[in-house]
């Protein structure tokens, strides 16, 4: 049959979901580029698990409102959202899976609000510790020698009409880039002072071995009619959400999986010289640690069976005597 989709009035804006199933409340976050849609081949497998599956459009993308600026987007707003959605649909707790800033908002959900969060799920985004500095003091640098999207994307306007322009072009190339297919560090190898389009690879024509052009399709046409600020925005926003965690907890102590593809792109390039140690060292009911060869960034559509076995064979030991709670509520 196929997801569901409604729209929940949350946190002071309408939040667009897609839902399958009945049961333990699982909430899918995404990241950039992306939608509600990534989750695609999730809902099903985790619906006929008997779980209660919810990939939500985040603020700012798809059919969930937009509502202007980064004080609008920060982390701790949108957590505002999910707990909000917790509500709406009468549960006390949920697992929280997250990928790219998705991963980013599910680790601080779990430091902000431990008591609504049985568990996360994360892949390829692993945790760290609040850094000493804002982001922007290292990418600023780091942008002076070699393009990087990261301070590309700060100055408004800029990024929004390059991609806007040629969003099917722009979300082919990056898929591509951030595959296990491509190696996403050689965009470093492109000078400052360039486009994103400029630094990214050429994509193959589709269909690709995990994404059919169907698929691709449907992911396009919502940045081709909404374009890419929303999502931008959550860039944006990284320095404000570093200032807003002061003095939150440094460990995060709810249950915790972890997957990432072995040529993700965020565990080699962004995440540290040893992420999976800084990750053990502060997540300290760390259920599972696993690697899926050949994956890139967007594992869920590159090795669909090896995350929907990853998410089933854990799933029920991390919500073991949990649903009583929330089946307290309805």
């Amino acid at each position: 049959m196929g997801p569901t989709h409604r729209f929940v009035e949350t946190n002071g804006i309408r939040l667009h979901i897609a839902e399958e199933g009945r049961g333990y409340p699982v909430i899918f976050c995404h990241g950039f580029p992306h939608g509600w849609y990534v989750w695609h081949r999730q809902l099903p497998a985790l619906a006929a698990a008997g779980y209660h599956a919810i990939a939500p459009d985040l603020r700012g993308y798809g059919r969930t409102e937009a509502p202007g600026g980064v004080e609008e987007t920060t982390n701790r707003v949108v957590i505002g959202d999910l707990l909000g959605l917790l509500d709406e649909i009468g549960a006390e707790r949920a697992v929280f899976v997250g990928l790219d800033f998705g991963a980013q908002l599910v680790w601080e959900l779990a430091l902000r609000a431990p008591e609504r969060v049985a568990a996360i799920m994360v892949l390829n985004n692993p945790y760290a510790p609040r850094p000493p500095k804002a982001p922007s003091e290292f990418w600023t640098r780091a942008a002076q020698r070699h393009f990087l999207h990261l301070s590309y994307f700060q100055e408004p306007g800029v990024a929004d009409a390059e991609l806007a322009a040629r969003p099917r072009e722009f979300l082919a190339r990056v898929y591509y880039a951030l595959s296990g297919e491509f190696h996403y560090l050689d965009t470093w190898k492109n000078p400052p002072g360039i486009g994103y389009l400029d630094a990214l690879p050429q994509a193959p024509a589709l269909p690709w071995p995990w994404l059919p052009e169907s698929e691709f399709d449907t992911l396009a046409a919502e940045f081709e009619r909404t374009g890419f600020t929303g999502g931008l925005t959550w860039y944006r926003a990284l320095d404000r959400n570093w200032e807003l965690t002061e003095g939150l907890p440094t460990t995060v102590t709810v249950p915790t999986c972890f997957l990432y593809g072995e040529n993700d792109p965020d565990m080699e390039g962004f995440s540290g010289r040893d992420p999976l140690a800084v990750l053990r060292a502060h997540v300290p009911d760390l259920r599972a640690v696993e690697k899926v060869p050949g994956a890139g960034h967007l594992v869920q559509l590159e090795r669909t069976g090896a995350v929907n076995d990853f998410l089933l064979r854990h799933l029920a030991e991390l919500v073991a005597g949990d649903a009583s709670r929330n089946a307290a509520l309805r």
